[in-house]
């Protein structure tokens, strides 16, 4: 049997079995990551491990990376104590391809695993230090896009920020408060540049990260924790920058028939946990093999070679386009297509929605008849071409065992760029009109209708964790299978419609509102409505591609 803690006394049966292995000094790596840190990252989930970690590894293969990674974790300890800790902080990576021939690997180039919360006293105390240090270049972050978000709809401050804004930075809860202290201790012990690197799936990622940041620094400068240079420090970007990024790769939870191949394989304790917290992880990452990062090449510290792992080094200019591209039209608001009505529908798979003719059809609808019209290519990577790698290829992999309520996680958190951003282009662009849109409002019906909590087959089902759900589903109590009353009906979400924190634009000004009601009461008539509405539409405006 393969113990992944010992994997140096495997390496004859690792190599049988095709596995590849690290070819550095990891004892170096990670004592020199310990002690003068170059890269620490925030969020020590599947992304991280499928990834970040992959890109760490392939550097420090080449000798491009001599510190390894520092990876922290500041909302589920259980993930560092668990997956990380318990493995002396390797990941065995399976890399699933179409082809059905999978790629694994150890991966070894995470210097130390840390909890950086105030109530860890140790590994707070270690951050710190970090982040005293001259010699850290980065942060990078996967936190997700709740991670960044401070006010609830009503334009207040969420309760863990009111807190920490309170409490100031002695003791902060919330990821952005801990990082503004911990940045704050950087200003105190030499202003040191730094790049603060935010990898998650939204537009202009490193600017809402240096929007959030700033507005808490800003906040304890008010209530006089912090001097008016340490503002000055955040917010001159030649010494502390946001470089902009697009992130892509498929990493879904650890799948259970991986969990269950890897045993077969000889490899011990590859059980999947679930923690108190509801995060999947696991021993191993399984993801999908085509992947793109293109970073903003702005870093006032320096920073390693990750041209040499494949990522794509320009200017913002460049970056923005790319994820404008993915996020808005290519990828990410068809994955969120196929999981409202994946769930709708009672699909568990994404590629086994990808075998359905009317969600086949739907999704390519949104992408290439609704999307790519509007959006801007970045030179790098032809929207087109990407596209009918994503359509036909990605989301049909049957290799990935990505499911729609995965993907349905915080849909009130990302609608808002997955389709507002394309909504109002079509109110920009001279010869568009948002009147003319189709399938985007009746995916928008759709999350209406999903958040109703019952399936089209009018059965109870638990729709995926949302920092908004609860408020949503008070405001939709009363509306049922079968509910056909419009003045009620409008009553109840023509304020949801018109809410711009949500949709990055009042759906009724975009002249979009009235249809996307008709379309939701057409989903509400009884069972199989969904389907029929569907349908209906596709009939009528679809099959042009």
């Amino acid at each position: 049997m393969i113990d992944l803690n010992n994997w140096e006394n495997f390496i004859p049966e690792l190599s049988q079995k095709e596995v590849e292995i690290p070819h550095f000094d990891r004892a170096s790596l990670r004592e020199t990551g310990q002690r003068n840190p170059v890269w620490i990252h925030f969020g020590g989930g599947n992304l991280y491990r499928g990834f970040h970690a992959e890109i760490a590894h392939c550097l420090a293969d080449q000798g491009e990376l001599p510190t390894g990674v520092i990876v922290c974790e500041t909302f589920d300890e259980e993930i560092i104590e668990k997956a990380y800790r318990v493995f002396d902080d390797l990941i065995l990576e399976v890399v699933m391809p179409s082809s059905g021939k999978f790629v694994k690997r150890v991966l070894a180039a995470t210097a130390d695993s840390l909890y950086c919360h105030p109530d860890c006293s140790e590994h707070f105390a270690k951050m710190i230090g970090h982040f005293e240090n001259p010699s850290l270049q980065l942060v990078t972050f996967a936190i997700t896009e709740k991670g960044y978000r401070l006010k609830d709809t009503s334009n207040k401050y969420i309760g863990p920020i009111a807190v920490d804004i309170k409490n100031g930075p002695k003791k902060p809860s919330h990821t952005m408060s801990i990082l503004a202290a911990l940045l704050y201790r950087r200003f105190l012990s030499g202003a040191w540049p730094i790049a603060l690197v935010s990898k998650d799936n939204f537009s202009q990622n490193g600017s809402q990260l240096r929007t959030s940041l700033l507005a808490i620094a800003k906040e304890w400068q008010k209530e006089g924790y912090v001097p008016e240079t340490f503002i000055q420090y955040l917010s001159n970007e030649e010494i502390v920058a946001f470089p902009w990024t697009m992130i892509d790769r498929i990493t879904p939870n650890p799948s259970i028939s991986v969990s269950r191949m890897l045993a077969e394989e000889g490899f011990l304790n590859m059980s999947i946990l679930q923690t108190a917290k509801g995060t999947n992880i696991a021993p191993f990452v399984n993801t999908e093999d085509i992947h793109y990062l293109i970073m903003e090449d702005h870093f006032p510290n320096g920073r390693p070679r990750f041209e040499k792992a494949g990522v794509f080094l320009t200017d913002r200019a460049t970056v923005d386009k790319a994820d404008t591209m993915k996020v808005t039209t290519c990828l990410n608001p068809l994955h969120t297509a196929l999981a409202i009505m994946g769930c709708l529908l009672g699909y568990r798979s994404i590629a086994e929605e990808m075998k359905d003719p009317d969600l086949s059809l739907l999704v390519s609808e949104i992408g290439y008849n609704e999307g790519l019209p509007v959006v801007e290519s970045p030179g790098i990577i032809d929207p087109k071409t990407f596209l009918e790698e994503v359509v036909p290829v990605r989301f049909s992999n049957p290799n990935i065992p990505d499911m729609p309520q995965r993907i349905a996680t915080d849909t009130s958190q990302k609608v808002a760029i997955r389709y507002g951003e394309t909504i109002k282009k079509y109110m920009e662009i001279e010869n568009k009109d948002p009147q003319t849109l189709v399938f985007i409002p009746l995916i928008l019906a759709a999350w209406l209708r999903y958040l109703i909590g019952l399936d089209d087959q009018g059965k109870p089902f638990t729709p995926s964790p949302d920092p908004l759900l609860v408020e949503l589903q008070h405001r939709l109590s009363d509306i049922q299978l079968g509910t056909q009353d419009t003045s009620h009906i409008q009553e109840k979400i023509v304020p949801i419609l018109s809410n711009k924190e949500i949709f990055g634009v009042d759906l009724y000004q975009a002249e979009i509102g009235r249809k996307i009601e008709g379309m939701f009461i057409k989903m509400l008539a009884g069972p199989n409505a969904v389907r029929k509405t569907l349908q209906n539409y596709l009939q009528e405006h679809g099959g042009t591609l």
